[in-house]
């Protein structure tokens, strides 16, 4: 399950998705628009700073701004950066992995061997789609409504 905290930090890259090549947004305008408790929103926001995915301003026109295209960050690279690990089980996690302890052989576990394909389906899916893509479907359905 997604945290809030992730949660929230895709509703901000998607929000910042919005804005005009170049322009930068402060942090109450995003916890404004998205709902997001503005402290907690500070944090995600420099985390997302920190590993490059955002970039920020300082001064009257400041705020942050995306430094990587939409089409370029994916889904699968926001959840790692903010949860961590994307598998239901710590031991068929490829790169936060910890045994179970409930199994002689993960190789002969019926449970590892499908939790693993439940893996493999879900990083798929979450690497092939962007934040590019959360947008495009955000527009859309803000069309229906």
């Amino acid at each position: 399950m997604l945290s809030k905290k992730c949660q929230y930090a895709l509703h901000a890259l998607t929000y910042l998705s919005t804005v005009k090549e170049g322009g930068s947004v402060t942090i109450g305008e995003i916890a404004e628009e998205k709902n997001i408790p503005k402290k907690f929103l500070e944090t995600i926001l420099l985390d997302m700073k920190n590993a490059g995915i955002l970039g920020s301003k300082k001064g009257k026109s400041g705020g942050y701004y995306l430094r990587k295209k939409t089409d370029q960050i994916s889904i699968l690279e926001v959840i790692r950066l903010i949860d961590g690990a994307v598998a239901m089980l710590p031991c068929v996690s490829l790169h936060f992995y910890n045994s179970c302890g409930m199994c002689a052989n993960e190789e002969e576990c019926s449970i590892n061997r499908i939790f693993g394909q439940v893996r493999d389906e879900t990083l798929k899916i979450l690497s092939s789609n962007t934040v590019s893509d959360l947008a495009i479907k955000t527009e859309l359905a803000a069309k229906v409504l």
